[in-house]
């Protein structure tokens, strides 16, 4: 360690120019990795967090979304009266029987329409989804035209104020309260009384049901009663599962996409580490020569070379984990393939991704260190010596 401390490492503080250059080379690289992967954890994040390990939600079989789902009126009390069905404090069973519809609205940003999930819920869906909070006005109230609306879509569409008056559906409705849910994608939504908005849409029937167990374990019970049933055509799935599937399209998406966008990068950063220490080995010639009279291997020699290109990478890759951190917790939206409907959500840089952000600036700096570290360990010492 002895020669890789007080000669490589050391090293880099000669070169301040080309080490830097190289150093925010690669510090750009991961920066973007680091806030594209980000946007794909966020987007996932919003997704999976609208989901309850307790709570399940059931579609008709074959349905991938709640927007291409029904749900009949006769098989609700068919549900209701499972006993794996939690009861409210009143004996009322903990059920939901929702509609989904998807109305264009303008962003604030830039006034362009955008699509806007609206669900019709039943009395008792802030009950079964607690993580929802109203932090102003107030929860509407059953058999009127009041709605409750995301945090996120009041800040990313135009008209979505408390008590403002909002048109769709036929119909006018006022936001009689917002509400936060843990930055799931139900912040994105507006929320309204289902018995309403079924005939303001000129729907018949509903699209999904969402269930609290009396207790998570009880699912699969729950799930073989329901296909039992020659009345219910439907499919329960944990609602925690059923949104990570709707995450999945888009998620993967962003995620070869960033992945391609930051190998292309990537090469242009290796060759600049590979340059830097090709650079390094030439003008230390003689001194390698020095290191190998003296008793020094071959591969301490590629060694050495070798941890100073990663340790040189990894300094890149500190700061432009630095750079990409100011992005954490900010406010994007996109498009849910599944619905088609927009979902706003938080850039969301987690320790794991900071670290795959080191980790793939070490193997950058690996790899272009490599052939300069090998050519520096062939030198000839009679030749390098001839040099002093």
């Amino acid at each position: 360690m002895g020669l890789i401390t007080n000669y490589n490492l050391r090293s880099m503080t000669v070169r301040k120019g080309t080490a830097a250059m190289t150093a925010m080379g690669i510090a750009m690289v991961v920066a973007v990795f680091v806030m594209t992967m980000a946007i794909a954890q966020g987007f996932r994040g919003a997704l999976v967090a609208s989901g309850s390990n307790e709570n399940a939600i059931l579609l008709r079989k074959g349905a991938t979304s709640e927007t291409v789902s029904a749900v009949l009126r006769p098989q609700l009390p068919v549900i209701e009266s499972m006993p794996q069905v939690a009861r409210a404090r009143d004996g009322h069973p903990l059920a939901s029987p929702e509609l989904v519809v998807i109305i264009s609205l303008p962003r604030t940003s830039d006034g362009n329409p955008a699509n806007v999930p609206v669900r019709g819920v039943g009395p008792l869906a802030f009950e079964i989804r607690n993580t929802l909070k109203i932090v102003e006005g107030r929860r509407l109230t059953p058999g009127t035209r009041e709605i409750n609306v995301g945090r996120q879509a009041v800040n990313r569409f135009r008209g979505l104020t408390l008590g403002s008056d909002v048109k769709f559906g036929a119909q006018t409705w006022k936001v009689a309260g917002i509400f936060t849910a843990d930055d799931a994608a139900f912040e994105s939504e507006i929320w309204g009384d289902v018995d309403l908005m079924m005939p303001a849409f000129q729907r018949n029937g509903y699209q999904s049901m969402t269930v609290k167990l009396a207790d998570a374990s009880m699912f699969d019970s729950f799930k073989g009663a329901i296909e039992a049933d020659p009345r219910l055509y439907l499919q329960p799935q944990r609602e925690q599962d059923y949104y990570a599937e709707q995450s999945r399209a888009m998620t993967t998406v962003i995620r070869v996409f960033g992945t391609f966008v930051t190998l292309i990068l990537s090469i242009g950063a290796v060759f600049g580490a590979m340059n830097t220490m090709y650079a390094a080995v030439a003008y230390r010639t003689r001194e390698i020569g020095t290191l190998r009279a003296l008793g020094f291997s071959r591969l301490r020699i590629v060694a050495a070379f070798l941890v100073e290109s990663v340790a040189l990478a990894l300094v890149g890759g500190l700061l432009g984990c630095v750079l990409a951190l100011p992005v954490h917790g900010l406010s994007t939206g996109t498009t849910n393939f599944s619905s088609f409907s927009e979902v706003a959500f938080k850039f969301r840089i987690t320790p794991t991704l900071l670290v795959v952000g080191l980790v793939f600036s070490a193997l950058m700096g690996a790899v272009g260190g490599l052939l300069p570290a090998l050519r520096a360990a062939r030198i000839p010492v009679a030749r390098a010596l001839r040099e002093i």
